[in-house]
């Protein structure tokens, strides 16, 4: 993949939404809420002010609404701040 975030931004790839069942009703995709966990793909070379904590291969913890959804390759990513990050796993 030839992306590369600037400055303090990371690219995650969030992880699958679990499949539910409630009694024997099958949630659709429209009504799943959004994983808020994924894997850091790629991350920037970090600003004067903020040292980069962040590597690819982290897991991640992230804000219900943290980051911006872009789609490269067929696939779903997010890229965000390192600060909207909440934990590393």
């Amino acid at each position: 993949m030839n992306i590369k975030p600037l400055a303090d931004r990371v690219l995650v790839k969030p992880a699958a939404a679990e499949e539910k069942t409630v009694g024997g009703i099958i949630i659709p995709d429209s009504a799943k809420e959004k994983p808020l966990k994924g894997d850091v793909i790629a991350v920037g070379n970090g600003t004067k002010d903020e040292q980069m904590i962040l590597k690819a291969g982290d897991k991640v913890l992230y804000g219900k609404y943290a980051g911006t959804e872009i789609e490269l390759e067929g696939e779903q990513y997010l890229i965000m701040r390192q600060s909207d990050v909440l934990a590393i796993i």
